[in-house]
C-alpha cells in the first residue's frame, strides 16, 4: 500500500451494511450458501431506499495520519487458512484514516457461512496511536496471498480495499493500476458517485486448487450489485467476473469494467516536468479491439484541462490500459520499478451491445494521484427496478491478448518544430513487418483541420522494428485529432494509432 492508494480512498462514498455484524452472525442463522445467495441480497438491497453509511470510529482511528495508518499491520501468522497449508491465504486491513467504512467478511466452506471475526490481537499498532475500547470494529478490506514467484513463499496476489477498488499482479510484477466494481457518472460535471463493496464471502479453496472464488455485495445511492470473482494467478492473473446489477433509479452514465491508472509524463508529454526520470506512469496507452475488427492504440496524456474521449462501438472485442514500455532505462526509477507494473485487459463474454469505451484524462501535478480512467458505457441507460447481467474477464499481466500479427506502436515521441508545427515520431514492433518488402510499406496519416507533411517510414535497426514520423501544423489549434498506421497496398499492417494533441 502506498500514498496514492490512501489518497484515492479519500474520494470514495460508501454504503450502509444490511448484514448481521460478524460478532453476532452465526452459521445457523441463514440457509446454506449457494451461487444465488449474494445476488438475492443485492436484489433485496436495491428494493430498499439507500441508507448512508455509519462510519463512526473511535477518535484515535478517525484522526490518523498517513504514517500512523501504515504502522497498523496485520500479523501474517494469523492469516486465514495459514495453519491448513492451503494454496491461498487471506490477510485483513484495519479500519481508520480514509478507510472508515466497515466491510463484513465471511468464510464459505461446505456451503456453510462463518463470519470472519475482527480481533484486535491480530494487528500490531505503531506508537502514538492512542487508546480505544476493545470492540468489534470489522475490517476495511483484505488481500489474498499465494505462491506466484516461488513455490515456498506466499506472495501478495490481489487486494480489495477502498470503495469498489481492487487490483492484482502476475508473476514478477508489482502493483500499479486498479479496477473497480462499478463507476457512475465518471467524468460528468455533476460529480462522480462512488459505489462501495460492503461485504465479501471467501470460498475456502481445496488443497490442490489453482483458483479462488470471492463473492462481493456492492451498494450505492443509484444501484446495488453482486459479483462473483474466480481468481486464477499465473504468468497472467485472470479474474472471471459475473456481475448482476440492480439499479434503484435509471443509471444514464454507468461505467462497466472501470479501470483507473496514473500517467504523469512520458516522451509524448514532458512539458512542465523538471524530473531526472524520462517517464513516470503506471500505464502508457489505451488499447481497443473494437467490434469492427480494428485494433486501436491511444497513447495517454496528462493534459492541462480535463479531457474526455469516447470511442463508440457495438459488441467490443476488448480494451485495456497497457504498460507497453518494459525497459528500465525508460524510467530509471529504482524504487517505483514502473517497468514491472501490470497491464489490465478487459475481455467481454457474450454480446454487450451498443455503447462506447470512455477515456478520462485528468490533469495532475503529482504522481501520487490516479488521473486516468477508462470504462465501458452502455448506450442505453440501465433501467431501474430491473436486473442487468454482465460477464467478463480481466487479464492482469505483461501484455494484452493479441488478435493477430499486426505490428504495434511502442513509443510516441513529440517534439517542437518552431511555433507552427510539431514533429511526431512513432515506433512500431511486430513480426508482420519483417516479412514485407520495405518498399511496399507506406505511412498513412490524417488529421482533422490540420496539415500533415514530411511523412517518413523506415526500418529502425536499433530496435528491429519500424519508425513512422511526420510533421503536423498546430498554430492556433485548440486541439487536433490524429490517426496513423502502416499499410501495404492500403491495407493495415499495424494497429491504428489515434491521438488528441492539445497545446
Amino acid at each position: 500500500m502506498n500514498r496514492r492508494d490512501l489518497l484515492r480512498a479519500s474520494a470514495a462514498v460508501s454504503a450502509a451494511a444490511i448484514l448481521p455484524r460478524a460478532a453476532d452472525a452465526q452459521a445457523g442463522d441463514a440457509p446454506p450458501f449457494s451461487p444465488s445467495t449474494v445476488r438475492e441480497q443485492a436484489r433485496a438491497l436495491a428494493a430498499k431506499p439507500f441508507v448512508a453509511p455509519d462510519e463512526k470510529l473511535p477518535d484515535a482511528l478517525t484522526n490518523l495520519n498517513y504514517d500512523q495508518y501504515r504502522s497498523i499491520r496485520f500479523a501474517p501468522e494469523k492469516a486465514l487458512w495459514r495453519d491448513e497449508k492451503l494454496p491461498f491465504q487471506v490477510q485483513f486491513f484495519h479500519r481508520g484514516f480514509f478507510y472508515k467504512n466497515r466491510v463484513d467478511i465471511f468464510e464459505v466452506a461446505n456451503r456453510s457461512v462463518t463470519p470472519v471475526s475482527y480481533r484486535r490481537a491480530d494487528f500490531s499498532f505503531g506508537e502514538g496511536l492512542g487508546q480505544w475500547p476493545d470492540a468489534d470494529l470489522g475490517f476495511a478490506g483484505f488481500r489474498i496471498h499465494t505462491p506466484i514467484n516461488k513455490p515456498d513463499y506466499y506472495d501478495e496476489l490481489c487486494v480489495f480495499l477502498g470503495a469498489s477498488y481492487f487490483r492484482a499482479v502476475a508473476k514478477g510484477q508489482t502493483y500499479g493500476l486498479s479496477a473497480r466494481g462499478l463507476a457512475i457518472d465518471t467524468g460528468e460535471s455533476k460529480g462522480e458517485e462512488f459505489p462501495v463493496f460492503k461485504a465479501f464471502w471467501l470460498e475456502k479453496p481445496a488443497p490442490n486448487s489453482s483458483s479462488m472464488v470471492v463473492h462481493a455485495l456492492l451498494d450505492s445511492k443509484s444501484a446495488a450489485a453482486s459479483y462473483r470473482f474466480t481468481i486464477r494467478p499465473g504468468q497472467t492473473t485472470v479474474f472471471d467476473v459475473e456481475m448482476a446489477l440492480y439499479p434503484r433509479v435509471d443509471v444514464e452514465h454507468a461505467g462497466l469494467a472501470p479501470m483507473t491508472s496514473m500517467f504523469f509524463f512520458g516522451p509524448n508529454d514532458r512539458k512542465d516536468f523538471d524530473d531526472f526520470r524520462p517517464s513516470v506512469h503506471d500505464s502508457d496507452g489505451l488499447s481497443i479491439f473494437n467490434g469492427r475488427g480494428e485494433q486501436l492504440w491511444r497513447p495517454l496524456n496528462n493534459p492541462h484541462d480535463l479531457q474526455v474521449s469516447s470511442f463508440a462501438d457495438v459488441n467490443p472485442g476488448g480494451f485495456g490500459l497497457m504498460q507497453r514500455e518494459r525497459n528500465y532505462l525508460a524510467y530509471q526509477d529504482l524504487e517505483s520499478s514502473f517497468e514491472t507494473r501490470p497491464s489490465l485487459w478487459f475481455e467481454p463474454i457474450g454480446d454487450w451491445g451498443e455503447g462506447a469505451v470512455k477515456l478520462i484524462e485528468i490533469p495532475t501535478k503529482e504522481e501520487v494521484h490516479d488521473n486516468i480512467a477508462t470504462l465501458w458505457q452502455p448506450k442505453q441507460p440501465l433501467t431501474a427496478k430491473s436486473e442487468h447481467i454482465f460477464t467478463y474477464r480481466l487479464h492482469w499481466g505483461p501484455d494484452a491478448p493479441k488478435a493477430d500479427a499486426l505490428a504495434r506502436f511502442t513509443r510516441t515521441g513529440i517534439g517542437s518544430r518552431g511555433d507552427d508545427s510539431k514533429l511526431f515520431v512513432l515506433e512500431l514492433m511486430g513480426d508482420r513487418l519483417k516479412s514485407i518488402d520495405p518498399k511496399a510499406i507506406k505511412g498513412m496519416v490524417t488529421a482533422e483541420k490540420a496539415e500533415i507533411s514530411n511523412i517518413v517510414t523506415q526500418p529502425n535497426p536499433a530496435t528491429g522494428g519500424w519508425r513512422l514520423s511526420f510533421q503536423c501544423s498546430v498554430k492556433g489549434q485548440p486541439s487536433i485529432e490524429l490517426r496513423a498506421f502502416l499499410a501495404q497496398n492500403d491495407a493495415p499492417v499495424s494497429e491504428i494509432w489515434i491521438y488528441r494533441w492539445t497545446p
